[in-house]
């Protein structure tokens, strides 16, 4: 018997946040999930702080939205998926997500500008591709705060703990060889970066993770992911090593280019 059936005709009452400039999320989220599990939902808006306020102080609670069932106080948003017999995501738990996604999207973008440009998503460029626009993701990802994504490179790196400043410089390194192995142009100068920034990253999370047996956050999806360091880091550097590698045997004529294809 499914949840919804189950609880229909079922009421639950909920006190939300509901004011000219502030509507609570988690109250929108709270009906809704109410609703989508067949429960008829009583609806209270508290309108101004000082109405919110007074609530909380009656009920002895700190935050909003509060849901009743059968009188009973089940809480807030989170307080009622449980009830509801629902996951609650840990904001501190591991998780691959993050990179899952990633991966999976600039897969699908390559496959995509390959398809627009051959007709073909399945091609060796759209391969070449995939993994440069995943180098600018997550590089994008990096540099939208330097400074955190610094502060965990630090803890493993090794060429960063013996010299600060390549904890800032790595982002915009990884980025720049992304972009220009997007073009196909300066090999001469995409290859190295990206073999230099590549090997010296392998190195690093092998020794922590492996030799080291170090359990740390990776700081490949930025610095506030819970993307454990290890296998996820190491494909992202060997992902720059192979492609560096690549695209010089190419620019020596030693394998064929796909941009001649």
């Amino acid at each position: 018997m499914s949840t919804v059936v189950a609880n229909a005709g079922k009421k639950a009452v909920i006190h939300r946040m509901v004011m000219p400039s502030h509507t609570c999320p988690y109250g929108l989220k709270a009906v809704d999930l109410l609703k989508r599990s067949g429960y008829e939902v009583e609806d209270h808006h508290l309108t101004t702080r000082e109405e919110t306020d007074a609530f909380k102080t009656e009920h002895d609670v700190k935050t909003t939205p509060q849901v009743f069932v059968d009188g009973r106080r089940i809480g807030g948003y989170d307080d009622t998926r449980r009830f509801l017999g629902k996951t609650v995501v840990d904001p501190k738990a591991t998780s691959y997500r993050p990179v899952a996604v990633l991966f999976a999207m600039t897969a699908l973008t390559a496959m995509a500008a390959s398809f627009a440009v051959s007709g073909n998503p399945l091609t060796l460029r759209a391969l070449e591709w995939f993994i440069s626009f995943s180098m600018v993701f997550l590089a994008l990802l990096k540099l939208q705060n330097v400074e955190t994504f610094a502060t965990m490179f630090l803890n493993y790196d090794l060429l960063a703990k013996r010299w600060v400043p390549y904890s800032y410089i790595y982002p915009y390194a990884e980025g720049l060889a992304g972009i220009l192995m997007v073009a196909g142009a300066l090999t001469w100068l995409s290859v190295p970066v990206a073999l230099f920034i590549g090997t010296v990253g392998a190195v690093s999370v092998f020794k922590a993770v492996y030799i080291d047996r170090r359990e740390l956050k990776c700081a490949c999806v930025g610095g506030s992911s819970n993307v454990p360091l290890g296998f996820v880091s190491l494909t992202e550097n060997l992902m720059m090593i192979t492609m560096a590698v690549w695209m010089g045997l190419s620019a020596l004529g030693i394998i064929p280019s796909s941009h001649a294809m």
